[in-house]
């Protein structure tokens, strides 16, 4: 089997998740992967020691030495990246997770052939259980595409949409696990104002929310797991009035909306 070596820009938490899962697979694809960091040595000496891999504070110093970038960077720092890279005259993958950063945005500031990526992944990436959408530019071909497939295996599951779509969905993949965890401490602050102490009313909810999911994971849709819970004039339908009242479902929407704007500012 072919064996690439990788190159990772940034050092966060997403950077963390995918190296993990690199090391969690068995083959893997990449026969080396260093790390890129210029603000936090300590960092790169931390991931070093616990994953194996190379280091750098510079990428620029091991550019020519990789076939596989992946940036891992704010948004607002692609413009310099890919300017560099251009100046350099590398042509080879380059992969970001970055909000926003598309491929049509990629490919003018790259030298014209460079087969470029966008994934937008989740922060359930570091427990291998991320719902990635992404989007592949013109030149990415099928060898890239196994690259790109095991990077996204590595972190959980994953679907190929428009460009257009990954835009639009960042909000429900990538940023709606905050929504759903504002709603928990919802929850676990009304469970200790019933009592229980905050250990008690996180585990409740943290149980609640983990079999809900999984009763989403048989097939069953959202509305008829509801309806199942809703029995009409219950205890459950006065809560659910309450949430209806106050326009619970087009909250929801807003936030997605408002996210996915930013998100597209760059």
């Amino acid at each position: 089997m072919e064996s690439y070596r990788l190159l990772m820009i940034g050092a966060g938490r997403m950077a963390e998740a995918i190296i993990s899962g690199l090391q969690n697979q068995n083959p893997s694809l990449f026969s080396s992967v260093t790390v890129a960091n210029q603000t936090d040595e300590r960092r790169l000496i931390n991931l070093a020691k616990k994953y194996n891999v190379h280091t750098t504070t510079d990428w620029r110093d091991v550019i020519n030495e990789v076939d596989v970038v992946v940036s891992a960077v704010p948004p607002q720092a692609h413009s310099t990246i890919l300017e560099d890279l251009d100046s350099i005259g590398y042509k080879k993958l380059f992969i970001t997770v970055a909000a926003g950063v598309d491929p049509t945005f990629m490919e003018s500031k790259i030298s014209e052939g460079t087969p470029v990526c966008w994934m937008m992944p989740n922060t359930a990436a570091q427990v291998k259980k991320s719902m990635t959408t992404y989007v592949c530019g013109r030149f990415v071909n099928d060898d890239h595409r196994t690259i790109i497939h095991h990077l996204l295996e590595s972190i959980g599951d994953y679907a190929e949409l428009s460009e257009e779509q990954v835009h639009d969905l960042t909000a429900v993949t990538g940023s709606a696990p905050a929504f759903l965890y504002l709603f928990c401490e919802a929850l676990e602050e009304a469970a200790v104002s019933y009592g229980l102490d905050e250990k008690q009313a996180k585990l409740l909810v943290t149980k609640m929310i983990s079999g809900s999911a999984e009763m989403l994971e048989t097939g069953i849709t959202a509305n008829e797991l509801r309806d199942q819970v809703t029995s009409p004039g219950g205890s459950t339908a006065a809560g659910v009035e309450v949430l209806e009242k106050g326009h619970f479902t087009e909250l929801v929407q807003n936030a997605v909306k408002a996210t996915n704007t930013h998100a597209r500012g760059k």
